[in-house]
């Protein structure tokens, strides 16, 4: 019996260098499982659509899928979107069945991935002191998707000894920028912001852009395409594909 299929299904966005992330980021995960059919999918703003690469599959004798949600917090794209997506897809195609995995979230191995775009940043800003740290992400209307954000930034803060804030690009205080000042108001001044996105677009260049304009340091770049990522890909994958089992 063949393995279920891996779709990474991301959100999209109309910035060419997202999808170009997610791309780099889906090769990592098929160069530790050349033997699954992995393809990448978006919900809307990039191609190819989910529907496509559903068409694509069954065409090619796929008729069990594992949707891994490349989301980073439970909000209504998981919620909503996804399931809806999915409930789309399986009324055109009688007999496949399709599971959605848990979201890729935020595991505290992500630390790992945030130290290293970090100290990518503050090595080309030239900058070796720091005295607070933003966890900036791109904010939810729901409040348990922001907690969610709070707690790894408070796990992030822990590890290094330093103070560290959440802040929102969208959807919920503080803005990165308000987060800088708050720190330089304590009088603080070597304050850097690490970027809690899976890759480029709008939001994160805001983010960098109210937190430079604030005094912030250094900023970093998205998670973009790291081995924890992929493998926490994978992860999800599995406990897809042992739910589409029968029982």
């Amino acid at each position: 019996m063949a393995a279920p299929a891996l779709v990474a299904l991301a959100h999209g966005s109309r910035d060419p260098r997202s999808a170009a992330t997610i791309t780099a980021l889906v090769d990592e995960v098929r160069a530790m499982r050349p033997d699954l059919r992995i393809e990448q999918a978006f919900l809307e703003l990039s191609r190819p659509s989910f529907g496509t690469v559903v068409d694509r599959l069954v065409k090619a004798g796929h008729d069990e899928i594992v949707v891994v949600p490349l989301l980073l917090t439970e909000a209504y794209h998981a919620k909503v979107d996804v399931p809806s997506a999915i409930a789309e897809a399986q009324a055109r195609h009688e007999g496949l069945k399709i599971r959605a995995s848990s979201i890729l979230g935020l595991e505290a191995c992500f630390l790992e991935v945030l130290d290293v775009r970090m100290r990518e940043a503050l090595k080309a800003a030239r900058v070796r002191e720091l005295d607070a740290l933003v966890l900036a992400a791109a904010g939810s209307s729901d409040s348990l998707a922001n907690q969610a954000v709070a707690r790894l930034a408070r796990m992030w803060g822990q590890r290094h000894k330093l103070p560290v804030t959440a802040a929102f690009a969208s959807a919920a205080p503080p803005a990165t920028g308000e987060a800088v000042r708050q720190f330089r108001a304590q009088g603080r001044r070597h304050i850097a912001v690490a970027s809690l996105f899976l890759a480029p677009g709008f939001l994160p260049d805001r983010a960098a852009e109210l937190a430079t304009e604030a005094g912030a340091i250094a900023v970093s770049d998205p998670l973009g395409a790291h081995p924890e990522l992929a493998r926490t890909i994978l992860a999800r994958y599995a406990v897809g594909a042992v739910e589409l089992v029968p029982v």
